[in-house]
């Protein structure tokens, strides 16, 4: 695996943060491929009530599902830190504590997601004529949910190597997996979003076992050896300490995305179908910028855990930079193509289309504006910070935009009023971001400049 890793410690970092990259947007957009595939087959075969059965499902499955990601990008800190100051010991213990914290959190989601599903989708407030087909479609996405988490913290690891080649490969057969199934399951079997639900859960399987396999022939201290899987206390500890915070982040903003798709849903199905293929095409560029981020974190983690200070900021800055140039190209672009792309996931319904323009205009045209804010927050977790952004985070994005829908939008019931309130948190949790950054990034240079004294 060596020809596949990236040097965080040395050279220049932006053609090293751009190769680095440039596999987790592959990667990333992946992984979206398996609901843009569900949506795409669902909406030529089954029409927009399936769109939006499982668009439904989105932001209750990332809201029960992030705060165990946040463990994964804790294992990936971990070991980042670890790999950089060199201690081996710390960096095997790492992972098999990592290897069984997913297989936990996996089976955990699983009894969770399955029991409440029917519950959490009455509670937003979905329509009638979508509760049936969003509740399958959900109960058989948890119930593979082991194979997803294996998958992220097996990834986070091979990322925080600097390993970035092996998780596009495995995604790409995974992939693939997954359209051939689709369409296998929907249109010979005439599963409906059962089958595009099934057919997810079979490819993430497939992922999970190759990972698990990349690890175990590795040669280095990252090495995994099933038989020596266990709990290391201190290193559990560390994940759940850097990880925990990250995961509660996710899942508060994954709250004010039930808030924002409950506002959705009192629009009607036509404007849920448009929000959720809306939704589906923006997340190519979220996931994009976000790569960055994860760039962030891992050059951060190494250059921190090597006590090389003098090259955070130079990663923040390379990093905000390439993220927001990526934010205004894609967003830019899919906005203008918008009209061509929606029809794709909506086939019968043109006020649908109409409506997934709206989101559009106001989420993936103005999404260089997230980008400093995400890629601070990631840096802020690579020094070892994750309560602060989270902090941060949680008031300033989830808690404005909770106060937004009950406050102005209330007051102005329109979709653009809805759509309005990402650009405005976006920018003033950016702002106090790098007030904290600079706070946090001088203590820790003096204390740095203190120990070597």
């Amino acid at each position: 695996m060596k020809r596949y890793q990236k040097s965080m410690l040395q050279g220049p970092l932006l053609p090293n943060i751009i190769t680095y990259t440039i596999p987790i947007i592959l990667t990333s957009v992946l992984q979206l491929l398996f609901n843009a595939a569900d949506l795409v087959v669902v909406g030529q075969f089954c029409g927009s009530v399936s769109v939006a059965a499982v668009g439904a499902t989105g932001a209750i499955t990332n809201l029960v599902v992030n705060l165990f990601i946040g463990l994964s990008i804790g294992a990936g800190i971990s070991a980042a830190h670890a790999i950089g100051s060199k201690d081996e010991q710390t960096t095997h213990r790492i992972v098999h504590t990592a290897v069984p914290t997913a297989l936990a959190s996996g089976l955990f989601l699983t009894i969770v997601g399955i029991a409440l599903t029917p519950v959490l989708l009455q509670g937003m407030g979905t329509p009638e004529e979508v509760l049936p087909l969003s509740t399958i479609y959900m109960q058989i996405y948890f119930g593979g949910m082991t194979f997803n988490m294996v998958y992220n913290f097996c990834a986070a690891i091979l990322r925080a190597a600097g390993d970035t080649k092996s998780p596009l490969l495995f995604l790409t057969i995974s992939g693939v997996l997954n359209v051939l199934l689709n369409l296998l399951f929907v249109t010979v079997f005439r599963l409906d979003v059962a089958g595009v639900a099934l057919a997810t859960t079979i490819s993430q399987g497939v992922s999970a076992a190759l990972v698990v396999w990349a690890l175990m022939r590795r040669q280095d201290a990252c090495r995994l050896e099933l038989k020596k899987l266990r709990f290391y206390k201190q290193q559990l500890l560390k994940i759940i300490s850097q990880g925990l915070p990250a995961g509660i982040q996710g899942a508060m903003f994954s709250i004010s995305n039930v808030v924002i798709q409950s506002s959705v849903n009192s629009f009607g199905e036509t404007m849920m179908s448009g929000n959720a293929a809306a939704s589906n095409i923006e997340g190519f560029v979220y996931v994009s910028m976000d790569a960055f981020t994860q760039a962030a974190v891992n050059f951060t983690g190494q250059n921190v855990g090597a006590r090389q200070y003098g090259r955070v900021k130079k990663i923040l800055g390379v990093c905000v930079a390439c993220a927001m140039t990526v934010g205004i190209v894609m967003g830019g672009g899919i906005y203008l193509l918008g009209e061509q792309l929606l029809p794709i996931y909506i086939t019968d319904a043109q006020q649908a289309i109409t409506y997934g323009m709206l989101h559009l205009q106001y989420v993936c045209l103005l999404y260089c504006l997230f980008a400093p804010t995400n890629v601070l927050s990631g840096v802020l977790r690579g020094m070892g910070s994750s309560l602060t952004p989270m902090l941060i985070s949680v008031l300033g994005i989830c808690g404005f935009r909770i106060v937004w829908i009950y406050t102005v939008f209330r007051a102005y019931h329109t979709p653009d009023c809805l759509f309005l309130s990402y650009p405005v948190s976006w920018v003033l949790t950016a702002l106090v971001l790098l007030v904290a950054f600079i706070i946090i990034y001088r203590r820790r240079l003096t204390m740095n400049i203190e120990r070597k004294n």
